[in-house]
């Protein structure tokens, strides 16, 4: 392992497995040991059908809304099976500069996007989220959520429909030898993505996990998320700025700092 700022610090991951990736680089980069324990696991939606539709009516829409990069990787091929010109002519928007990150990854732009933030409410600061009377707004996102960003944009007079491109589900996990390692003093930190992450966490660590947990600074990308930690017991809920870089800023400025 390489010597760095995070030398001796082991760094809970427990985002979705296949997102992990980027973000355990990161930190064994900076000579942290990444221990992963997904506590979400992305599959695909229950009513395929309902999806097919949807996406198969794209020229219905105005604007087609992503809200996270997630939405972006599994909408992807679906889209592209049922539209050869795809996306070209598509008004593309997103939530977060991550997910206009995915949507140019695949070829996509220009993107509606917020360079002031990376949630809903950013997005709907802009002018253009303003100017949508009459409008047809399609989001691509996974079952259930947040409701702010449709509300909003029906009380401003757009037509909103969702297109549900996965759902999110609670894995099955054995978390003791994750407890086994806590015990012995091998995590220093704990990174969260997500409420629903949390909330999955407490569950799957089970009472003893849990007061683990809620000793153990606690890293979140937003604010709502740390709240949800602190709503749980955790004694120190760190709000980082966006995206894996947030994550990593955030960990290096309290481990470069002397916490008695």
């Amino acid at each position: 392992m390489n010597a760095g700022p995070l030398t001796g610090s082991g760094i809970l991951i427990t985002r979705p497995a296949e997102q992990a990736d980027g973000l355990a680089a990161r930190i064994e980069g900076l000579g942290g040991s990444a221990i992963l324990f997904p506590a979400l696991a992305i599959a695909a939606p229950e009513n395929i059908r309902a999806l097919a539709h949807v996406i198969g009516n794209l020229r219905d829409y105005d604007l087609i809304l992503f809200i996270s990069p997630t939405s972006v990787e599994r909408a992807w091929p679906f889209i592209l099976e049922r539209h050869d010109d795809w996306p070209r002519g598509f008004a593309l928007a997103a939530v977060g500069q991550a997910t206009a990150r995915a949507l140019a990854s695949y070829g996509a732009g220009p993107v509606l996007v917020s360079a002031a933030g990376s949630d809903s409410e950013s997005l709907l600061d802009l002018a253009a989220m303003h100017d949508v009377a009459g409008k047809r707004i399609l989001i691509v996102r996974g079952e259930g959520g947040r409701e702010l960003l449709a509300d909003t944009l029906r009380q401003r007079g757009a037509t909103v429909v969702y297109a549900e491109a996965y759902r999110r589900i609670k894995p099955q996990a054995d978390a003791q030898p994750l407890l086994a390692l806590w015990r012995q003093g091998g995590i220093q930190a704990v990174t969260v993505t997500s409420r629903e992450i949390v909330a999955n966490l407490f569950d799957l660590l089970g009472q003893e996990g849990a007061a683990l947990l809620r000793t153990t600074p606690l890293f979140a990308m937003h604010e709502r998320i740390a709240a949800a930690a602190r709503d749980r017991g955790v004694a120190v809920a760190i709000v980082t700025p966006p995206g894996d870089a947030g994550l990593v800023t955030g960990l290096l400025d309290w481990f470069n700092v002397r916490h008695d």
